[in-house]
């Protein structure tokens, strides 16, 4: 029992500091504190930044699109680079990860209590369908609700994911087959197995406290995408932990976690396509 009570106080320490992480991301990212906004930067700032023509082409590829937007205030002038902040993102989320598979050995918390078992709905190619089929289902949930906000007025602001997308096959690459699933394997690997799994099995709390725990965690961990974006995002994470729950797979989760970052980043920012109005 005491193990079990020394991880989930490491636990709890990870998420506490992922979450101090990522209000700093936050801030970095919108100027908060350097001086520089969108509003203070100078005017030669900006035209230098700008096309020679006012007039802006009537259909944009991704990456002039997003190059516009920074111009036009959505990205600070001295917002971190993609590629800076694609390796940020690995580089941390891989230390989150090895201090919390040090804690899991140190406390020698078996990978049952992290879905990890025999069974095929756990490790074999049903928890990868199972996956598969969830990340489709809860993309297109986000895409509703992230649709039903514009039609209110109230988006999700977009300015990091827009930030994310490489402008060079090679980052996508990257982005698709490096980034993307270190950030889906650590965040399943703490706010499901370790969040969720762990304490229910060892310590028996109930199953649906911990997911509205690591669900609110979750959310609050993605502030950068606005209060609309957090509440999608919790959503999101709530979906994932009863996913969890029901299939004791951390293979599951992944992929659907995956799935859905992957489906945001490629149709939107890869191929440019918008979301529907409702």
């Amino acid at each position: 029992m005491p193990q079990w009570a020394a991880f989930v106080g490491l636990t709890g320490f990870l998420l506490t500091a992922l979450l101090g992480l990522s209000k700093l991301s936050q801030r970095s990212l919108s100027g908060e504190g350097s001086g520089v906004t969108a509003s203070t930067a100078s005017p030669e700032r900006l035209r230098a930044a700008a096309p020679a023509d006012d007039t802006y082409p009537r259909f944009e590829t991704p990456r002039a699109a997003r190059r516009r937007r920074r111009v036009e205030g959505r990205y600070t002038p001295d917002a971190l680079s993609t590629g800076t902040l694609l390796a940020n993102v690995a580089l941390t989320q891989g230390l989150f990860g090895l201090l919390l598979l040090g804690g899991a050995f140190v406390f020698e918390i078996p990978p049952t209590a992290f879905g990890v078992t025999l069974d095929p709905l756990s490790t074999g190619l049903p928890a990868v369908g199972v996956g598969l089929a969830a990340g489709v289902g809860f993309w297109v949930g986000n895409e509703f609700a992230a649709a039903v906000a514009d039609g209110f007025g109230i988006g999700v602001d977009e300015s990091l994911r827009e930030l994310l997308a490489p402008d060079s096959p090679a980052g996508w690459v990257v982005l698709l087959g490096v980034v993307l699933p270190t950030i889906a394997v650590v965040e399943e690997l703490l706010f499901r197995a370790a969040a969720i799994g762990v304490p229910v099995a060892g310590l028996g709390v109930p199953a649906w406290a911990m997911v509205v725990v690591s669900s609110v965690a979750f959310a609050l961990g993605h502030g950068a995408q606005g209060r609309v974006g957090v509440v999608v995002t919790g959503a999101l994470g709530a979906a994932l932990g009863v996913l969890f729950v029901l299939t004791n797979s951390l293979l599951a989760v992944v992929v659907a976690h995956y799935l859905v970052n992957a489906l945001e980043l490629t149709v939107h920012e890869g191929l440019g396509v918008g979301r529907p109005s409702l």
